[in-house]
C-alpha cells in the first residue's frame, strides 16, 4: 500500500450541504436559520451573551502590578568564572561570557556564589551577591561593578529599595 492508494471509508465523508439557494429545495429561503430575529441574520458577536455581562467582564481581573523598574539580571556563578580560568581567562567581563555562549547580548550580568573560585580572576560585571564578592576577594581576584546605562528612581525622585548593596546605581 502507498500514500495514493489511501482513501476515506466508504460513507464518512459527505459533500456541505448547500443552503440559501432558492426555494425549490430544502434549506433554501431562510436556509435553516427561522424566521427573523438576531441569529437569522447572523449578527451575534463572539461572547455575546444575550445583553447579560459577558464571562470575560463578570471574571476578577488579576491583581499587582508590573515594577517599571526592575532590573533582570543573568546569573553567573563562581563555578563558572572557575572554568574559565582554568580555560586561561584572568579578565572577565559580559562580552567575554557573550562570547563563550554563557549570556545574551547586552545582558546585565550578577555574579552569584554557587561554587569554588580557587584562582584569581578580575570580574567586570553589574552585580554581585556579598558572597560571591567576597569569594573572589578571598581568592585573590577583584570585582569591578559596571555602572547601569540608566538610573532606576522610584518614588518622589528616590531610589527603590535595593535587595544588594553591591548594585552599582
Amino acid at each position: 500500500m502507498r500514500v495514493h492508494d489511501l482513501t476515506p471509508a466508504p460513507g464518512s465523508t459527505r459533500r456541505a450541504k448547500r443552503v440559501a439557494r432558492g426555494t425549490a429545495g430544502k434549506g433554501g429561503k431562510t436556509a435553516g436559520r427561522g424566521t427573523k430575529g438576531q441569529r437569522a441574520r447572523n449578527t451575534v458577536r463572539r461572547g455575546f451573551e444575550g445583553g447579560q455581562m459577558p464571562l470575560k467582564q463578570r471574571v476578577p481581573k488579576l491583581k499587582g502590578f508590573n515594577n517599571p523598574f526592575r532590573v533582570e539580571y543573568q546569573a553567573v556563578n563562581l563555578h563558572t568564572l572557575a572554568d574559565l580560568a582554568e580555560a586561561g581567562e584572568t579578565t572577565v567581563t559580559p562580552d567575554v561570557l557573550v562570547a563563550r555562549g554563557l549570556v545574551r547580548k547586552g545582558a546585565f550580568v550578577k555574579v552569584l556564589a554557587r561554587g569554588e573560585l580557587t584562582a584569581a580572576v578580575e570580574v567586570h560585571a553589574h552585580a554581585a551577591s556579598k558572597a560571591a564578592a567576597d569569594a573572589i576577594a578571598a581568592a585573590g581576584g577583584t570585582l569591578t561593578l559596571i555602572e547601569l546605562p540608566f538610573r532606576a528612581e522610584g518614588k518622589a525622585g528616590r531610589p527603590p529599595v535595593q535587595g544588594n548593596q553591591f548594585a552599582n546605581r
